[in-house]
């Protein structure tokens, strides 16, 4: 069942890739729950690069990042060591169904996910921050997630969200931070 606005999200505690605990809602900031595909996807890196870019601007306006992949924690610890907001593994999708975040062929055969794919797997800047051989070879769960972008306010109820009609539509930090300021 897909999150919508109004919705209530009950209270859930994870645990990042780096053992700490995430507990949502989170009473003090609004939760940015991204659904990714799979740890080594060049679209879903690329993306999260250009938010961890904005990150200290999207923690000032009070929005706490929280990252989920369908992957292993071994396999996500390889790619995203160094990002500054909380990653978790999901590898058995067990958040992906509770939040309607689907599969399908279209992720990857739709000709829109085509530009983000190559931008990912050619942009220069990224070069040493990912191995994209080994995670387009191998990915827990399959290469055709589709993304997520659920917005949660700190009492729980979805602000907005936004499930992608391929594999690179999925909210920029200009629309993310826009989101959020339609709340305030």
């Amino acid at each position: 069942m897909r999150a919508e606005p109004g919705d209530i999200v009950g209270p859930t505690q994870l645990c990042t890739i780096k053992g700490a605990k995430v507990v949502i809602p989170d009473p003090e900031k609004i939760v940015h729950l991204q659904f990714r595909r799979f740890a080594g996807c060049p679209i879903c890196n690329a993306h999260l690069q250009s938010v961890s870019k904005r990150h200290a601007e999207i923690d000032a306006a009070g929005i706490r990042e929280v990252v989920l992949f369908h992957s292993t924690a071994e396999e996500l610890a390889t790619y995203v060591d160094d990002m500054p907001f909380d990653i978790v593994a999901d590898p058995d999708r067990v958040l992906y169904r509770r939040f309607g975040v689907e599969t399908a062929l279209r992720s990857i055969a739709d000709p829109r996910s085509v530009t983000p794919i190559l931008r990912g797997m050619t942009d220069r800047s990224l070069v040493g921050k990912l191995r994209l051989a080994a995670g387009m070879r191998s990915a827990h769960g399959g290469h055709l997630g589709l993304p997520a972008d659920i917005l949660i306010d700190t009492d729980g109820a979805v602000i907005d969200a936004k499930y992608g009609k391929h594999a690179g539509d999925q909210w920029s930090a200009d629309e993310l931070l826009c989101r959020a300021g339609a709340r305030r």
